[in-house]
């Protein structure tokens, strides 16, 4: 005979901190617009992200 098997799951709590859905997904947006503004000084500066930074 089989143990009977629980008819709920529990609710647990997303953690504040660390590896969680929201995080990831801010990251992944922050990501996004940095690299979208990297882009758009490049092309109206004419120059590349070394030459603006100082370091070429």
């Amino acid at each position: 005979m089989s143990a009977p098997q629980p008819t709920q799951s529990p609710k647990i709590d997303e953690p504040k901190f660390g590896f969680n859905d929201y995080a990831e997904r801010l990251n992944g947006r922050a990501a996004m617009v940095g690299f979208v503004l990297t882009l758009l000084i490049e092309y109206f500066t004419k120059q590349g992200l070394l030459s603006w930074l100082g370091l070429q």
